[in-house]
């Protein structure tokens, strides 16, 4: 998808406005193309229908939507972790996280950069003046970055088109502005002022060229169901199959017995050794159907990134072939994991701007936030646990905790052993580990 930019310098104008959402609607094609792919309406579903005595199997596997749930899975199932040294904007963050469900909201828009190669990210203030954000897919939404080498967000447009015209927002870095559509085009109105310091869109990207993570293999999908459906079709054709009967003539009487008993008796006549009863058959291409298939199959794994986790493989593996296997999703993931991390850096930097969200004197510690992803694979408990263990002394309390995968917040866990330990009166030795008895 192009990146769209505009000249710093210029006004934003609502024929500015309208040139871009016409471009918006050039790629609205492609869009629509992902999301049924990924919805299971296939391209084989629309194709031309054959006559009406052939088999017509339209067979789907929609191999998109497994990439992208797996894939999903693997990089967001387990919610990242935000944390801060400083337990004030610790809490604060907490605060802002549960209030708009961020583990769903994040997941969903991780989701959405995946079917379509980029998402979008709204803040707005709700009726108690508490920011608030919402994912936004590009199908009615786009931004518009400058043309300086820093390339700004410059403004962002959400719109729809209704029966009286187009109807939406635009949003700049210092205002929301309501765009309607009247007799002499779009019309740009009722300007309220936001004090995020900056456009409240944010724009979360798959990958730099903001490509599907399936759009690299919708052609091998594609060829998949219609290898798939081939195949159906000729065991559809097996199964009726025409009966060939050569040196006799039938009465309808006889043809409509033979139909319904299924039975042929031939006698009477040293003619009857050279009458021929056989099924007409097409040329069998089984052993090339399934080699296609399988050789699709492994490609869309292969070309995709995305490990098949039903391969009966997986369950054998051992933990090193194990990270081999994975390693390529693995590299998938962390390029993700970085595009994420700037994403939020910037929601998170506007939301430290508003006092509300944050004292003045902190609100540049967006800056200190620290984000942990943890890949969502099978984890051996015990085995964690005696890498934490192992741990001890040679660093922090709280980077033994985050190995620790079924601990959400190492902080907030630190702060529930040290209110245990004072309720408990519980000990701590020259480590500063707790004990219980006579030390």
């Amino acid at each position: 998808m192009p990146l769209f930019i505009h000249p710093a310098e210029q006004e934003i104008t609502a024929e500015v406005v309208n040139e871009f959402i016409k471009l918006h609607q050039a790629e609205l094609p492609r869009y629509n193309r992902l999301k049924n792919l990924y919805e299971n309406k296939a391209p084989i579903l629309n194709r031309e229908a054959k006559d009406s005595y052939k088999p017509d199997n339209r067979l789907v596997v929609n191999y998109a939507k497994y990439i992208t749930d797996i894939f999903n899975g693997y990089f967001i199932g387990i919610p990242i972790k935000v944390s801060h040294d400083d337990q004030s904007v610790n809490e604060r963050v907490d605060n802002f996280l549960k209030r708009n469900d961020m583990d769903d909201n994040q997941a969903e828009l991780s989701k959405i950069t995946s079917i379509y190669g980029h998402g979008f990210e709204l803040l707005y203030q709700n009726e108690l003046s508490e920011t608030c954000c919402t994912y936004n897919n590009p199908l009615d939404m786009f931004i518009v970055y400058d043309d300086t080498i820093a390339q700004k967000p410059l403004f962002a447009v959400r719109y729809q088109k209704t029966d009286n015209g187009i109807r939406g927002q635009l949003f700049t870095s210092a205002e929301e502005v309501t765009i309607s559509e009247g007799k002499d085009g779009l019309i740009l109105s009722d300007n309220k002022p936001h004090y995020y310091g900056d456009v409240p869109v944010i724009e979360y990207i798959e990958n730099e060229e903001r490509l599907s993570v399936f759009e690299s293999v919708e052609s091998l999908i594609n060829a998949y169901d219609k290898a798939i459906s081939e195949k159906a079709n000729d065991v559809d054709y097996f199964a009726d199959a025409y009966l060939k009967l050569l040196g006799m003539e039938l009465d309808e009487t006889t043809l409509n017995k033979i139909r319904d008993n299924r039975i042929i008796n031939l006698y009477g006549s040293d003619d009857v050794a050279k009458l021929i009863v056989e099924f007409m058959e097409k040329p069998n291409g089984d052993a090339s159907q399934e080699h296609l298939l399988d050789r699709l199959e492994r490609l869309i794994y292969q070309m995709s990134m995305v490990a098949n986790i039903n391969d009966e493989s997986f369950g054998n593996a051992s933990g090193v072939a194990l990270e081999f296997k994975l390693q390529p999703m693995k590299n998938l993931a962390s390029m993700k994991e970085r595009k994420f991390v700037s994403g939020m850096n910037r929601r998170n930097k506007m939301v430290f701007n508003l006092p509300t969200n944050m004292e003045a004197s902190k609100k540049d510690e967006w800056r200190n936030l620290n984000y942990s992803f943890v890949r969502n694979i099978p984890r051996n408990i015990a085995d964690e646990a005696n890498v934490a263990g192992s741990l001890e002394g040679v660093v922090s309390k709280e980077t033994q905790l985050s190995v620790l995968s079924f601990v959400d917040n190492p902080k907030q866990e630190l702060e529930r052993m040290r209110a245990e330990n004072e309720a408990n009166d519980y000990s701590t030795d020259e480590n500063g580990d707790f004990v219980t008895g006579d030390i």
